[in-house]
């Protein structure tokens, strides 16, 4: 909550355009720009230019015209626009499937949420929104590159840091651990988890100690073989209830008087999600009516050799250059910085 008692990020998405906005610029071809409006600037193409100062002061929805005569429309962009946009170093979660997350896992206003990994932010983006500047987000990210490109990311977005973000440069598995209370620490329960890792399985009983019984725990990850090897391992955990999951496609229209049909393009897989919520201490599931034979549920041998190792390669993830992570965190820390000025410093954990 600013000073002003408004939520966070909430002033910068409404009045007329100032300084420092993001402005999305779309032109009569549906073509869109992002700039970000400073005092004395100019949009350049190679048709034509025209001043910031001529956005600055004006409505959201504005129109303004360059030297061309070229006509684009001025909005600010939505989270949505922002997230597909924005710098990155890992690949993203898409808007359709954060927009399933925060609903499916029912985040509320004022829970207490951890998030593993972080990515580019773009998730934690809709969390945040979610929890409110009451709630609690606790992403945790591995690389320290990666968390500091989210970092930038999530405080341009907002115009600032978010009072309900925490995020530590570690491993979850053992965060949690050292922060239950049975291990000396004062961590308290948290009502939802969201896993979107290589290997969420691995996490499953830590998870458990996390959560508050009822609490929901979901799962994104890219392949089918993911997918089950995370179901069976919540089953046999004996920790959750039955599990569902599923995946969405989006297909967009083409609307043009009376030429109405799908578009040509669609966004097709991006990955599947996984629910299942923690049972109480000491509770045992109810048997299921109908479990596969084993022989499905193992696989022999050959399942099992597949199962053994894990890796970004195996499961067809192109690898991200050190040499585009490097460009891509000076990028977003020469502007983004805690103080406006240098590239910052990154803490294990900050919040």
């Amino acid at each position: 909550m600013t000073s002003t008692g408004t939520p966070t990020g909430a002033e910068h998405r409404r009045g007329p355009f100032r300084e420092g906005d993001r402005v999305q610029l779309t032109d009569p071809k549906g073509r869109m720009h992002t700039i970000t409006l400073a005092p004395g600037k100019e949009f350049h193409t190679h048709r034509g230019l025209f001043k910031h100062d001529e956005l600055i002061g004006q409505p959201e929805g504005w129109v303004v015209t360059n030297t061309a005569g070229i006509e684009y429309l001025a909005l600010r962009p939505l989270l949505a626009d922002y997230v597909l946009s924005m710098p990155r170093g890992a690949a993203v979660v898409y808007p359709k499937d954060a927009g399933q997350i925060v609903a499916m896992a029912d985040i509320f206003p004022g829970a207490r949420v951890i998030e593993a990994g972080v990515g580019s932010g773009a998730l934690s983006m809709s969390l945040l929104r979610a929890v409110g500047d009451t709630g609690l987000l606790h992403s945790y990210e591995r690389r320290a590159d990666f968390a500091e490109i989210a970092r930038a990311n999530v405080e341009t977005f907002f115009g600032g840091p978010h009072p309900a973000w925490r995020v530590t440069v570690g491993d979850l598995v053992e965060s949690i651990e050292q922060g239950h209370p049975d291990r000396g620490g004062d961590a308290e329960p948290v009502d939802r988890v969201v896993l979107d890792m290589l290997a969420p399985w691995e996490c499953l009983e830590a998870v458990a100690r996390a959560l508050v019984p009822g609490g929901v725990l979901i799962c994104y990850v890219a392949t089918a073989t993911q997918l089950s090897r995370v179901a069976e391992a919540m089953r046999e955990s004996n920790l959750f209830t039955e599990p569902q999951a599923w995946e969405s496609m989006v297909r967009g229209w083409h609307l043009e008087g009376l030429a109405v049909r799908p578009q040509h393009r669609m966004v097709g897989h991006t990955g599947f999600l996984i629910t299942s919520r923690r049972l109480a201490d000491g509770v045992t599931p109810p048997l299921r009516r109908r479990r596969p034979a084993g022989s499905t549920r193992e696989g022999g041998e050959e399942v099992e050799a597949a199962w053994g190792e894990w890796t970004a390669d195996e499961l067809g993830e192109r690898p991200v250059s050190e040499k585009k992570i490097r460009k891509v965190v000076r990028d977003v820390t020469a502007t983004a910085g805690p103080d406006g000025e240098g590239r910052p410093t990154l803490p294990d954990s900050w919040g």
